[in-house]
């Protein structure tokens, strides 16, 4: 479909329905809350955030409750322009921005033609939503897979140091008194040893932690399969961080005596060894990032840091003439794609589920 785009943009809210080829500046963006099923307590869009939305000419609609997680009242988003509604009519909306994916009964409520933003999440591998998606045509997108101008996925990142830095305040918690803990600190005072802090792993995350336990005196260990990462690991980090590759006897000296142990992904494949169980403290604080994510415990930080990359990802939809707009010409959005006019175009998920997936770089180029 051809549009005319002009360098002025009529901000002017319409409300009647359009599908993902006619979206442009004159759009609706529906906000839902969490399902109550599950722990998931983080959110996308501050009061503020969604006031710098609707003074672009973007008319938000809430769903009733949807800002409850993050401590903030319906009437903090009214007194910033935003419409609070029912579930129902936020999913009506034009662009519908939900934490979690949404179930498929959800999408089956979606205006077709609509567009959907979430992270990453298990829901995306169910067949019955990747269906509803493609039945209703949704072009839905996966936003810690978007990429900025720069090669930062700028979502992800902001939820892997959040969860480093939650890592270590959660350890803290835990070794103290009240968490139930001897009643330690972290850090070492005269006389007295910090704590070792052990992290097995490689990536934002783990960096952010290791940065975070450092900063609160402990003596922070990174073990990981690759030399490489470890050199990296110490660029980003500093020379404070201990740095040792994997060795079965080495592992087991450092679990023996750890205080803290975080677990995340190693360059290449590795599995905490179970039978070093038996050799763990009593008292020994264990998270692995792959099952637990600390920044559920502070979604008010993470919907204020999110809110940030919404604002400026919605500017750049106005200032290139609609969703379709940004897609073809944003390779780094392209990344994050899932399903696109009707198409799944997520070869991952494709795979998983086998279903079959098609390149959106051609499906675009096919189009042009």
């Amino acid at each position: 479909m051809n549009e005319k785009i002009t360098s002025d943009f009529d901000l002017k809210t319409k409300l009647h329905p359009v599908d993902a080829d006619t979206i442009d500046a004159k759009f609706t963006l529906g906000l839902v809350g969490n399902y109550s099923d599950t722990d998931e307590t983080r959110f996308l869009l501050t009061p503020e955030g969604s006031g710098l939305l609707t003074s672009g000419g973007i008319r938000v609609l809430m769903e009733k409750g949807a800002a409850t997680d993050i401590s903030f009242p319906d009437s903090s988003y009214r007194e910033f322009g935003v419409n609070i509604v029912t579930r129902s009519e936020a999913l009506k909306a034009d662009v519908v921005l939900s934490y979690r994916p949404l179930h498929a009964s959800d999408i089956h409520k979606m205006k077709k033609g609509a567009a959907l933003f979430t992270m990453m999440g298990s829901g995306l591998f169910d067949i019955n939503v990747i269906k509803a998606l493609l039945d209703k045509e949704i072009t839905s997108c996966c936003l810690d897979n978007v990429v900025s101008h720069n090669d930062e996925a700028v979502f992800a990142n902001i939820i892997d140091e959040i969860d480093g830095r939650g890592a270590i305040i959660y350890a803290q918690e835990y070794l103290s008194y009240l968490g139930g803990g001897k009643g330690v600190l972290l850090a070492g005072v005269a006389g007295i040893n910090p704590c070792e802090v052990l992290i097995i792993g490689d990536g934002n995350a783990v960096y952010s932690a290791a940065k975070a336990a450092i900063a609160a005196g402990a003596f922070v260990t990174l073990m990981n399969n690759d030399i490489s990462a470890l050199q990296a690991a110490k660029r980003v980090c500093g020379d404070s961080l201990n740095t040792i590759a994997i060795h079965p006897r080495v592992l087991f000296n450092r679990v023996k005596s750890a205080d803290v142990i975080l677990l995340g992904e190693c360059t290449r494949p590795f599995e905490f060894p179970k039978n070093l169980s038996p050799v763990l403290k009593d008292s020994v604080y264990l998270l692995n990032f792959r099952e637990t994510h600390p920044s559920i415990s502070v979604p008010r930080t993470v919907a204020m840091a999110l809110s940030n990359v919404i604002v400026n990802f919605f500017d750049e939809v106005i200032i290139k003439g609609g969703i379709n707009h940004l897609i073809g010409s944003t390779p780094g959005v392209q990344n994050g794609m899932v399903t696109f006019r009707g198409k799944l175009v997520d070869k991952l998920i494709g795979s998983f589920l086998n279903l079959p997936s098609v390149d959106i770089k051609v499906m675009l180029a096919a189009t042009n």
